[in-house]
């Protein structure tokens, strides 16, 4: 496959906060591959939240990304704000014309079992996580004007693989997006747009204190986790012409483990 099989198109790519983040890795394959890309950020979550928001800043990520020749373009928004889909949606086509490309990978994820749960808790996994992410593609696909070449790609986790008992409101908003797949997939592909879903498995972002990481490490078949480029391989390849009669699916992309 050429690398630049993406020139000309635009893609936007949501949770890009952290250069240890999947949203980086697939921002950066994205545009090696010629797109130019819109990322979405919202560093205070990641501040707020064990490992860090990036050191150096937003500025820093969209540096890197420019060093390979494609145009990048920025903006940062909560999704737990309605109006911030169409937005971003809109900010995206002022910036480059159009959108071809919308990858959801943003998320909000904290613990929580049965008898932690609260309300707010569960309101907020689904506000971000499945309001977000079902408005942000309403707004991609009533931009979309082409009869082909739209791509959707949303990301869920393993909680139809196996137990995430102490993640119930986040294995709740992203069973939802599991189950949106097929329907939404069913709804756009006559408009030219795929939809599929991706499951990264579990990745090393740098969350997991060292008792986790060397479990997860060791039941792994291939004995390492997941990095954030391989989950960024497998989306930019959605993205492409040759995936265009792949919709409607969940890729689980965990080395065969967790």
């Amino acid at each position: 496959m050429s690398e630049a099989v993406l020139t000309g198109r635009v893609a936007l790519v949501t949770g890009v906060s952290r250069r240890k983040g999947i949203g980086f890795a697939i921002a950066q394959k994205l545009a090696v591959m010629g797109a130019n890309v819109f990322i979405h950020s919202f560093a205070p979550y990641d501040a707020d939240r064990e490992w860090g928001a990036d050191p150096d800043g937003i500025p820093a990520l969209i540096a890197e990304l420019q060093t390979h020749g494609t145009k990048i373009a920025h903006a940062e928004g909560n999704f737990l704000d309605p109006l911030v889909p169409q937005q971003l949606i809109n900010a995206a086509v002022s910036e480059f014309g159009h959108i071809d490309i919308l990858v959801a990978n943003h998320t909000y994820s904290t613990l929580g079992n049965l008898e932690e749960l609260t309300a707010t808790q569960i309101d907020t996994h689904f506000q971000v996580n499945v309001r977000g992410t079902l408005l942000l593609t309403q707004a991609f696909a009533n931009q979309h004007h082409n009869s082909s070449g739209g791509r959707v790609i949303l990301l869920t986790s393993g909680q139809h693989l196996t137990p995430m008992p102490t993640e119930l409101a986040y294995v709740a908003s992203k069973g939802a997006i599991h189950q949106l797949t097929m329907s939404l997939s069913a709804h756009l592909i006559p408009r030219g747009i795929t939809v599929n879903t991706v499951n990264p498995g579990a990745t090393d972002t740098g969350w997991a204190d060292g008792e986790l990481y060397e479990f997860i490490r060791a039941a792994n078949p291939q004995g390492r986790w997941g990095e954030p480029e391989d989950a960024a391989r497998l989306i930019g390849w959605l993205a492409t012409d040759d995936a265009q009669w792949m919709t409607g699916q969940i890729l689980n992309s965990n080395g065969g483990g967790y």
